[in-house]
């Protein structure tokens, strides 16, 4: 698939999520806690929960979430530049902390959470607003009782690697 295609694909997955999702706001604990991962997931999906408003805040946006797997797409923007004029190292690790802890969020049964211990980040090539969209894709690679980890990477429509990631989370109810 050619480049302009592969934006055209994403854009048009990006608007029927954005269609599903609620106005920005914050869910109450209680709604939240008796769900698992994957149930606020659907949820959010859905319609029913506001997803977080740090997606709104940086321009990022849940695409795709299943057992074990979070996948999250940004568009870089000028807005995002460190003074060299490229985007801030803290839009990829905020991006890529997303996709790799709600990766392992999937995994959560109901009454339990997790927050993030370490988050290691890779830059690997600059971004600019040149390119239109890129994909945070998180994968499980272990989820235990207490600790799980992941990894994630940030890719371009034209399959280029930005940015890759490991993750480990605390497990907690």
């Amino acid at each position: 698939m050619q480049i302009d295609q592969v934006v055209a694909q994403w854009s048009r997955e990006e608007q029927a999520v954005r269609a599903r999702l609620l106005a920005p706001g914050i869910a109450a604990r209680e709604q939240v806690r008796p769900l698992t991962g994957m149930q606020m997931f659907e949820a959010i999906f859905a319609g029913e929960l506001p997803p977080p408003p740090m997606g709104d805040t940086l321009d990022f946006v849940p695409i795709h979430m299943a057992p074990g797997v979070a996948v999250f797409q940004g568009r870089p923007q000028p807005r995002h530049y460190n003074p060299m004029g490229s985007v801030h190292g803290g839009w990829f690790a905020t991006l890529l902390d997303s996709a790799v802890g709600c990766a392992v969020h999937t995994t959560l049964p109901a009454g339990q959470g997790y927050t993030t211990l370490e988050l290691k980040i890779n830059l690997v090539r600059a971004l600019t607003d040149a390119v239109p969209l890129v994909r945070a894709e998180g994968k499980v690679i272990h989820a235990g009782r207490q600790v799980a980890t992941a990894e994630g990477r940030i890719v371009g429509p034209d399959g280029k690697l930005y940015a890759h990631a490991t993750t480990t989370c605390l497990i907690f109810s």
